[in-house]
C-alpha cells in the first residue's frame, strides 16, 4: 500500500453531513481530506432538491451560525423561497427553499475546492486502518491508503446499501451507484453493530407530460428571507429564475389501486427490514395508516431550471 500523506482528519462521504464536517475541520486548522466515490456528485440532492422546511430550517441556520455552508449555498441556488405556516405563530414557521439540484452541487463543490487545508479525492473507502490506540486511516480500492489522526464516517445510504424497486432488489447506495460493502465489513469486524435505515424516493416525472392547469400553483414569497446570516435577501433572486411549485392530490381511484396491491409492496411483504423516517411516510403507508382519507396531497416540485424533471413530493414509494 502507498501512504501519500498524513491528514489530521479524513471524512468519508460527501453528502450534506460530509461536506459540512470537512469544511468545519479545515476551518479549524486541520489538514483535511474529503473522500468520495464520485467528485461530480458532491452534495447531490438524491431526494427532493429542497433545503429547510418544518423541523429542518432551524438546523440549517444553526449550521450557518457555526460557519457552515448549507444555508449559504441554498441562498445562491434557490429557485423558490417560501416561509411555511405563516398563518400560525412564529414558533412553528419555517423557511423552505426549492433549489436547483445541479447548481447546488456545483456551488458546494466549488466552495470546498477553494477552502484552505481541504483536499478532495475520488475513491471508494474499503476499510479503516487501526492500531491498538484506535483508527489511523482509510484504505481505498486499489490498495491506496491515507493515514489520519481522526476519521469521520458520513456514508449516508451507501453502507451495504440495498435498492428496492417494487419486488426487485439491487445492491446500491443510490440509483446507478454501488454500495460500500468493504467499509461495512470493516466496521463490523471492529465490533460495531450495523443497522439499516429506510428511505424512499419516487420516480421523477417529465414536466412535458403534466397538465399544470389542473393544479394549484404555489409561488414563492415576493420578499423572501434568507437562510444565511450573511445575507439580507437570498442572492438567488438575482442569479436564478424563480419558479412556482404546484399542488395536486391523489384520488379515490389511486387509493383503490394501492390497496389492491399492498400485498406486492415491499414495505408490507417483509422485503424491507429498515426503520423509515417518522415524518416522511410512503404513499402506501399513508393509505394504510390514514384509511379514512380518500385523497392525499402531492406537491409537484421542479428539479432545476435546465431540466424537465419534476419531483412528486408526498408520493414517496417504498
Amino acid at each position: 500500500m502507498t501512504y501519500p500523506t498524513v491528514y489530521d482528519v479524513i471524512v468519508i462521504g460527501a453528502g450534506h453531513a460530509g461536506c459540512e464536517a470537512a469544511h468545519a475541520a479545515a476551518r479549524m486548522g486541520c489538514h483535511t481530506l474529503l473522500l468520495t466515490m464520485q467528485l461530480d456528485t458532491i452534495a447531490q440532492m438524491s431526494c427532493n432538491p429542497a433545503i429547510g422546511g418544518l423541523g429542518k430550517s432551524n438546523l440549517v441556520r444553526e449550521v450557518d451560525a457555526l460557519g457552515g455552508l448549507m444555508g449559504f449555498v441554498a441562498d445562491h441556488t434557490g429557485i423558490q423561497f417560501r416561509m411555511l405556516n405563516t398563518s400560525k405563530g412564529p414558533a412553528v414557521q419555517a423557511l423552505r427553499a426549492q433549489t436547483d439540484r445541479h447548481a447546488y452541487s456545483r456551488m458546494m463543490k466549488r466552495c470546498l475546492e477553494t477552502t484552505p487545508r481541504l483536499d478532495l479525492k475520488q475513491g471508494m473507502a474499503t476499510a479503516l486502518l487501526t492500531d491498538a490506540h484506535g483508527v489511523t486511516g482509510v484504505v481505498c480500492a486499489g490498495d491506496v491508503a491515507f493515514t489520519a489522526r481522526a476519521v469521520v464516517v458520513t456514508t449516508g445510504t451507501f453502507l451495504h446499501g440495498m435498492l428496492h424497486i417494487g419486488t426487485l432488489m439491487l445492491p446500491g447506495g443510490r440509483g446507478g451507484e454501488p454500495p460500500a460493502v468493504g467499509l461495512s465489513d470493516s466496521l463490523r469486524a471492529l465490533g460495531l453493530q450495523l443497522g439499516r435505515l429506510k428511505t424512499g424516493t419516487p420516480p421523477r416525472l417529465d414536466a412535458r407530460t403534466i397538465d399544470f392547469t389542473r393544479m394549484r400553483a404555489q409561488a414563492g414569497d415576493p420578499e423572501p428571507a434568507a437562510f444565511s446570516f450573511q445575507h439580507r435577501v437570498p442572492p438567488a433572486l438575482a442569479l436564478m429564475p424563480q419558479v412556482a411549485c404546484h399542488i395536486t392530490h391523489t384520488s379515490a381511484q389511486t387509493k383503490d389501486i394501492i390497496e389492491r396491491n399492498l400485498s406486492r409492496a415491499p414495505l408490507y411483504t417483509g422485503q424491507i427490514q429498515g426503520v423509515g423516517p417518522r415524518y416522511c411516510p410512503s404513499i402506501e403507508d399513508k393509505i394504510k395508516r390514514f384509511a379514512d382519507k380518500d385523497t392525499h396531497l402531492v406537491f409537484i416540485e421542479p428539479e432545476g431550471c435546465a431540466t424537465n424533471e419534476v419531483y412528486p413530493n408526498g408520493h414517496n414509494e417504498k
